[in-house]
């Protein structure tokens, strides 16, 4: 079936093959990631659209010795699939399988790990000013996608590599996307040089007429210098990577594999940093990856001839309620804004864009800029909304302490995939989030039960007058009634459920369901507990903390979160602070990276799971066997 991939077990088989049995191989490829992905699930569109250049690159570049290293990683499925992984495929982002992005433990030829974006430049001009202090030769590419570049690291890194000078490749992977469409002025202006690929070739015929006007010589190079950046200026406005001192290369028909491989042997015989500006399709191959790259970008199991999921689900996220009390509070307020880093549709929020275009703000994959546009927003009498997954927010840590908690500025973070995340791993986990943000000031966090509290936890944010993070997981919102009269009160949590004092548990979050499961566990072993949905992580209901605290026997907490600086060590301190000398166990996650794997696996594992937190408690209930004999007798 597949007569060319099969032999590909490492990047030196692809020198073995012309340019039509490469062009053969790409459509191979693409059919092998449908197959794959459909099953699997995994980053789709934005892999169909670098087959090419993956296989330029690696026709081109030794990666045994070279160094690539991926922006966010998501597109390095080829990259895999030919240093030696294709059998591993199967297992593509699942329970301890292949992971979706580089690693280093995977293969020599991952150079970096990532998984969040804008870091390759920064990344790659680390390992180049390495090997220039070793002395050493390789090269070294950083392959960074245009919506990617809108990172405010990305800039940062580019004025660098025009200061260093160093040798330094850059790929610019342009596809007019990131996970949604892009948008800013740096998005303007790629389309502008799109728009002029006549632009290469101007500049260097321009060049070529400069130096050899009849009768001018050397004498009149500043003169001619001018002259060549008149006509530079004339056919691309700005030219903003030449101006800081990397020579750019394009644009590059993505998918014209001969073209790539030319234009990469250019770049590495340049000395100094080069950008090559490549223009890919994302999806490219597969026609509704094509038509909605966004909606392919990551993908669960689905059917490749009509595109649809296998495991369709009625079931409203938690993303979706928050998407639609925005809009509801919307309506009646003119004061709402809604701000996203590039992910409109992941975090439910692009109804909202539909619906108040003009109070919606997509600043691209720039977190930082985010909150403190949000903080400006407040400063100046709006409510903002920044809807942002968990893991993208630790971006963010200094505008939300400096901008935000310092001002006590009223406005909400609303954190998206907080908790494990399942199959993105380690370098997506949303476990963190309270750790970094509970020892600030003036910020509360909340984390609701179901999508019911979700509701009235978004309209408390609203009169809290302080800055309010809301948590929640990439999860069915369960119990979700938009027409319920519950009442959040600041700092105040809930008794749900109350059988007796051999226990209390204290859950944070939509975890609470497998502590109520495994409640009525013990309730059917004779063991009676009190739970409680503590609703707030910041400021902690102490009160009744303590009053419950004093009455248990044992003492549990239970999150979706990492166990140092999470709920349960911050009921400890007030436990301690009172002089409460009960035992207490934390269920949560050690002090170590959660691989991938379901949500349902992680918990498993943990022992986060209703059988195992019930099991947990009543193994500390029995006593312990110290004296065998004694028992005999």
């Amino acid at each position: 079936m597949y007569k060319y991939l099969t032999n590909v077990n490492s990047p030196d088989d692809l020198k073995e093959l012309d340019e039509m049995e490469i062009e053969k191989l790409a459509n191979e490829i693409r059919f092998f990631l449908l197959e794959n992905v459909s099953k699997t699930g995994g980053h789709l569109a934005s892999n169909l659209g670098v087959i090419e250049l993956t296989l330029a690159m690696h026709s081109v570049f030794d990666t045994t010795t070279d160094k690539i290293v991926w922006d966010v990683g998501h597109q390095s499925y080829v990259h895999k699939l030919v240093t030696g992984r294709r059998n591993q495929f199967e297992s593509l982002r699942q329970y301890k399988g292949l992971s979706g992005f580089p690693k280093r433990g995977e293969s020599v030829h991952d150079h970096f790990e990532t998984g969040h974006s804008s870091t390759s430049i920064s990344a790659a001009l680390g390992i180049a000013t390495a090997r220039d202090l070793s002395n050493e030769t390789y090269d070294v590419t950083a392959i960074i996608g245009d919506g990617a570049l809108s990172g405010g690291m990305a800039f940062e890194a580019l004025n660098h590599v025009g200061q260093n000078k160093t040798n330094i490749n850059i790929i610019l992977n342009d596809n007019e996307m990131s996970i949604s469409e892009n948008t800013g002025g740096l998005s303007q202006y790629l389309a502008k040089v799109r728009a002029m690929p006549v632009y290469s070739k101007v500049k260097g015929d321009v060049e070529a007429l400069i130096n050899h006007i009849p009768a001018v010589g050397k004498s009149m190079v500043k003169t001619a210098g001018k002259a060549k950046d008149s006509i530079k200026y004339f056919f691309v406005p700005g030219v903003l990577f030449e101006e800081i001192g990397i020579t750019y290369i394009g644009p590059i028909d993505g998918h014209d594999y001969g073209r790539i491989q030319e234009a990469l042997k250019r770049a590495k015989a340049i000395k100094g940093p080069v950008l090559v500006h490549v223009l890919t399709k994302k999806g490219k191959g597969y026609i509704h990856a094509e038509e909605r790259p966004e909606k392919y970008h990551g993908v669960s199991s689905f059917d490749i001839s009509t595109g649809k999921p296998l495991k369709a689900s009625n079931k409203v996220s938690f993303s979706k309620v928050v998407g639609r009390t925005l809009v509801e509070i919307a309506e009646d307020n003119p004061k709402i804004t809604a701000i996203t880093a590039a992910m409109p549709d992941g975090t439910g929020i692009a109804e909202f864009s539909e619906k108040f275009p003009q109070r919606f703000f997509d600043v691209g994959i720039a977190e930082q800029h985010a909150v403190t546009l949000a903080a400006g927003q407040s400063v100046a009498g709006l409510h903002p909304f920044f809807a942002v997954y968990s893991t993208f927010l630790q971006r963010g840590f200094d505008q939300v302490l400096h901008d935000v908690a310092l001002q006590n500025l009223p406005l909400t973070l609303l954190l998206d995939r907080a908790g494990v995340v399942g199959a993105d791993g380690e370098t997506h986990q949303g476990i963190y989030d309270i750790g970094y943000l509970s020892l600030i000031p003036n910020l509360q966090i909340l984390s609701p039960e179901n999508g019911t509290e979700l509701h009235a936890m978004i309209k408390y944010s609203l009169e809290a007058k302080a800055p309010v993070a809301i948590r929640y997981p990439k999860a069915d919102a369960r119990e979700c009634d938009f027409n319920s009269d519950i009442k959040i009160a600041k700092g105040k949590a809930k008794i749900t459920k109350q059988y007796g004092d051999d226990v209390v548990v204290f859950a944070f979050g939509p975890i609470h369901k497998n502590a109520e499961e495994a409640v009525e566990k013990l309730r059917e072993q004779n063991t009676n507990a009190t739970l409680v949905n503590l609703r707030f992580a910041k400021p902690l209901d102490q009160q009744t903390i303590i009053d419950l605290s004093q009455k248990a026997g044992r003492i549990y907490t239970i999150e979706d979160h990492a166990l140092i600086g999470g709920v349960g060590s911050h009921i400890v301190q007030v436990l301690n602070e009172h002089q409460i000398s009960k035992p207490v166990y934390r269920f949560g996650y050690p002090d170590h990276f959660i691989h991938q794997g379901s949500i349902s696996e992680i918990y498993q594992e943990y022992g986060m799971d209703a059988e195992a937190i019930a099991n947990k408690i009543l193994s500390d209930a029995r006593p312990k066997l110290r004296n065998v004999k004694s028992f005999m007798k």
